[in-house]
């Protein structure tokens, strides 16, 4: 193993807490099943470059029979950003670890261009990763092929070199048929047994 790529969101940064999934569904005022039915069935368009953010809200709205309203969309647009923010301190302090270690380090997101942004705002260890696949730039998502491929032509390394770490095991899974090393995502504590097994 020459390169660890890894998952943002549910491994370095949190997944939505019901705090913050709880906001999403006042600020919208609609049922909280069809919220979120609507929610993620906008969010590929969204992930992969393909709308905005008003244009995803919208298509959301249209689906909840609420008419557009752009008030309600940079609320709900800002409760949406705060809710994917929260960071997992210790795996930033991993990264540093593999990084002085020499271990090239990749990162391969499904994340809307709104979400990018923030992040590289706002968190400078993204600068740790050499190669940086962010599906809202690349055009292609977890677990679509390409999504992968991208990431291992940037890396310039065989895939059979590359550990990719994802929290998703339909994600690790197409990693592997691609001929990548897989570790689903639990804790940083397994991860860690996981990465020392891997570089002896």
């Amino acid at each position: 193993m020459k390169a660890v790529l890894f998952d943002m969101f549910g491994v370095i940064a949190r997944v939505q807490s019901p705090e913050s999934m709880a906001v999403l569904e006042r600020t919208a005022g609609a049922d909280p099943d069809r919220f979120w039915a609507a929610y993620w069935s906008e969010r590929p368009p969204y992930d992969r470059g393909e709308v905005t953010g008003p244009g995803y809200w919208q298509a959301v709205f249209a689906h909840l029979g609420i008419s557009p309203d752009r008030r309600l969309t940079e609320e709900l647009t800002a409760a949406d950003l705060r809710s994917w923010s929260e960071i997992d301190r210790r795996m930033v302090d991993l990264l540093g670890r593999l990084a002085d270690q020499g271990l090239v380090l990749g990162l391969l997101s499904n994340i809307p261009e709104d979400l990018a942004a923030r992040y590289e705002a706002t968190q400078p260890w993204l600068e740790r990763f050499a190669v940086r696949g962010l599906s809202c730039r690349i055009g292609s998502a977890k677990p679509e092929p390409a999504a992968y491929e991208w990431c291992v032509r940037e890396l310039g390394l065989p895939p059979e070199e590359i550990l990719f770490v994802d929290d998703r095991a339909e994600n690790v899974d197409a990693a592997r048929r691609l001929g990548l090393q897989g570790h689903v995502f639990t804790s940083e504590e397994e991860l860690r047994v996981a990465l020392e097994a891997a570089l002896t």
